[in-house]
């Protein structure tokens, strides 16, 4: 019997908004908006993005930018439910999130233990924010993703486990081609539909967890 092993986005999926976005909105200098394109264009790689985004701002924003994003930052209904029925069918929940630990963990605690979330981190001991790396692409992976999504997939895979993956953005795209099945909405549920990608669509945590029934991942 296959088991299954869940691989969750954070921005935009566990929470409503895209946090990183927010912030540079509210703090960083125009220039973010051309840095954001060239991601998105592919000019650039997540991880020099991403990295280039954070060197524009303070490190003395530190408190101010955590407050922000835990003052404006939502839980998407149904993901408290949603992680008490993966504990009560005994199945693994990871958090992969291409966000940043500074607000990751604070918007999770209570929720998920802290050994089941990977992210990036930060270092704010020089003038402006550094972004820190702990979960970069392995051996199989060339695409400079900061936080290596499909690195962790095969990381954390079991040889008879059926892997999911929850998200919505294009910085999901590449673990979800390697998920056995997709939970998906936005961006990556058009993408899922037009690769022809194993997949159901979700709003809430609440169609989540009928979707884990439905595959009677809970049996």
């Amino acid at each position: 019997m296959t088991k299954p092993i869940v691989f969750c986005d954070f921005d935009g999926t566990i929470t409503t908004q895209d946090n990183i976005a927010a912030i540079m909105k509210q703090f960083a200098p125009p220039e973010w908006e051309m840095l954001k394109d060239d991601i998105l264009a592919e000019r650039l790689t997540v991880q020099e993005g991403v990295g280039n985004m954070f060197s524009l701002l303070s490190s003395e924003l530190k408190e101010e930018i955590t407050d922000y994003v835990l003052q404006t930052a939502r839980i998407r209904d149904g993901f408290r439910e949603f992680v008490d029925f993966t504990r009560q069918h005994d199945i693994p929940l990871y958090v992969v999130s291409g966000g940043i630990d500074f607000f990751v963990y604070p918007i999770l605690e209570g929720l998920i233990e802290k050994e089941r979330i990977f992210c990036n981190g930060s270092d704010f001991s020089n003038e402006t924010i550094q972004i820190v790396w702990p979960y970069s692409c392995d051996e199989h992976c060339q695409n400079g993703c900061g936080c290596c999504k499909p690195s962790l997939l095969r990381k954390h895979s079991k040889p008879d486990g059926f892997h999911i993956v929850i998200g919505d953005s294009i910085t999901d795209l590449a673990v979800a081609k390697l998920a056995d099945h997709v939970i998906a909405r936005d961006f990556l549920l058009e993408k899922c539909k037009k690769l022809g990608i194993s997949h159901s669509p979700f709003n809430t945590f609440f169609d989540v967890v009928e979707v884990l029934e439905k595959l009677e991942v809970g049996a």
